[in-house]
């Protein structure tokens, strides 16, 4: 580097909306990492700005799906992919839905973001001695107790991401017109 700082103490370059851009380069692991953090922050972009009314209203009808819904839905993914999943811990849902998606009154935007990053937090920390080959067990589903990759579980998770991502465009679209992103 140029000012003589190591790549891994320099901040990652980034959009002018703040989200980190994925790297070009780099090895598997630091890409898959870098595309899955561009999504999280795709995911609090979609939520900027909004109030918690607003993150609580539905695209249309027959749909419940909000944007609230998608973050506590993302906590629990990432709570169930890397705790349940790769660490093999045995931890219940982070809410009374195990899916997340059901909006409890008493719980706004902030507290449910707070609440997402530290499972993302904990998530990278259970991660961050493991190699990409290295294995856990699906706990759930059609496929419980096959092994899967932990290379596997970020894959599904910038697909999980990326997939939920679209689906906040629409609910912010419908909520005040911002696209795009």
């Amino acid at each position: 580097m140029a000012d003589g700082a190591p790549d891994s103490l320099q901040t990652p370059p980034a959009l002018p909306d703040g989200r980190p851009i994925p790297p070009l380069t780099g090895d598997e692991r630091l890409v898959l990492e870098g595309w899955l953090d561009f999504h999280r922050g795709t995911l609090l972009l979609k939520c900027s700005g909004l109030d918690d009314a607003q993150v609580r209203r539905a695209s249309a009808e027959p749909s419940v799906l909000t944007l609230l819904g998608l973050v506590q839905h993302l906590a629990e993914v990432e709570r169930n992919w890397f705790q349940r999943v790769v660490a093999g811990l045995d931890v219940a849902p982070v809410f009374e839905d195990p899916t997340g998606y059901a909006l409890d009154p008493a719980r706004g935007l902030d507290e449910a973001v707070g609440i997402w990053r530290r499972e993302v937090e904990r998530g990278r920390e259970l991660c961050a001695g493991r190699a990409l080959e290295d294995t856990g067990r699906m706990v759930d589903g059609p496929v419980a107790g096959a092994e899967v990759s932990l290379r596997w579980v970020y894959i599904h998770l910038i697909e999980e991401y990326a997939r939920h991502n679209g689906h906040a465009d629409l609910l912010r679209e419908r909520i005040d017109g911002v696209t795009g992103a």
